[in-house]
């Protein structure tokens, strides 16, 4: 175990980017995110348990909700395990953030813009995007114009990301490697290229943690690694009964293409036994050699061997 907090933990995340105290160290990651096509000067946390309007709607709970200075809505989500809806939870967190905007009254269906950012700490699976950042948005499909910029989607597959710490070329690359890597560091990197990675080793140095903060963090590893565990155990699981159901199928197809099969063998025996039979009582009648093999189908040479 390194010096620093995990920040793949859910305290651990929220530790480092959902404080008041510690919100320019989001700032700064957004900005490196967005790398200069908008600019964040502020922010300010929203609540992040958004209730259903009505009784028998969902609602949700967003890890880090907020809204910048100049109206944008962003949503972090980290997920840190494989879920087959994953992409689709992603896009009804943004519609709820969408459809939060509706006014009571006279409204015009003015919206803000909606940003939602995953990272997604886990291999690739069904329906994952294959390459480590995907920007999605409302576009035209003829032309790949921007249509609405009111949905932005940015996808970070952490695991694809291969950059070792000399290979980072900005602050967002920096940002990566460092969260990818961090909980095993007995120092933080590329203190000299930006000042926010010192306050990050200042806030997420697990010798500076208070006691309360330590049993938090402790509490929220234990369950990151549990949750782990049984995941992975419930894949080998899976694996193992996809074997053994394999074996079954393989057994169960094998005797019926061997019933198939024997069926066929038998058909073919019985014919080739009718055969002889006629050539037999053909050759008894006097029948020519040639003509028999012609009508049964059988060679010369076997029915010359037929008594």
């Amino acid at each position: 175990m390194g010096r620093f907090i995990n920040p793949f933990t859910d305290w651990g995340f929220k530790q480092i980017f959902g404080r008041e105290i510690t919100k320019d160290l989001l700032i700064s990651f957004l900005n490196d995110l967005f790398d200069g096509k908008h600019h964040v000067t502020d922010l300010t946390f929203l609540d992040k348990e958004q209730l259903p309007e009505a009784k028998d709607m969902r609602g949700v709970v967003y890890d880090i909700y907020c809204k910048t200075a100049d109206g944008k809505n962003v949503i972090v989500e980290m997920q840190n395990r494989y879920q087959e809806y994953f992409l689709d939870r992603s896009l009804f967190y943004a519609a709820r953030s969408v459809v939060g905007q509706s006014q009571k009254g006279l409204w015009d269906y003015s919206l803000v813009p909606v940003y939602t950012i995953c990272f997604m700490n886990y291999g690739e699976g069904k329906d994952t995007p294959h390459k480590f950042r995907t920007d999605v948005a409302l576009t035209d499909i003829d032309s790949g114009e921007l249509f609405s910029d009111k949905l932005h989607f940015i996808y970070l597959m952490l695991p694809l990301f291969k950059k070792e710490e000399e290979e980072c070329e900005n602050d967002f690359e920096r940002w990566i490697y460092v969260l990818n890597n961090m909980n095993t560091f007995d120092r933080m990197p590329f203190l000299a290229k930006n000042a926010v990675f010192k306050k990050l080793a200042e806030i997420a140095d697990v010798n500076t943690l208070t006691q309360a903060e330590k049993e938090k963090y402790d509490e929220s590893l234990k369950i990151m690694r549990d949750a782990y565990a049984t995941y992975k155990t419930a894949k080998n699981i899976g694996r193992e009964e996809g074997v053994r159901e394999g074996r079954a199928q393989g057994i169960k197809e094998g005797i019926k293409e061997g019933i198939k099969e024997g069926i066929k063998e038998g058909i073919k025996a019985g014919r080739a036994e009718e055969c002889r039979g006629m050539a037999i009582k053909m050759k008894q009648n006097g029948l020519d050699i040639m003509l028999i093999s012609q009508i049964t189908g059988l060679s010369e040479e076997e029915i010359n061997q037929l008594n």
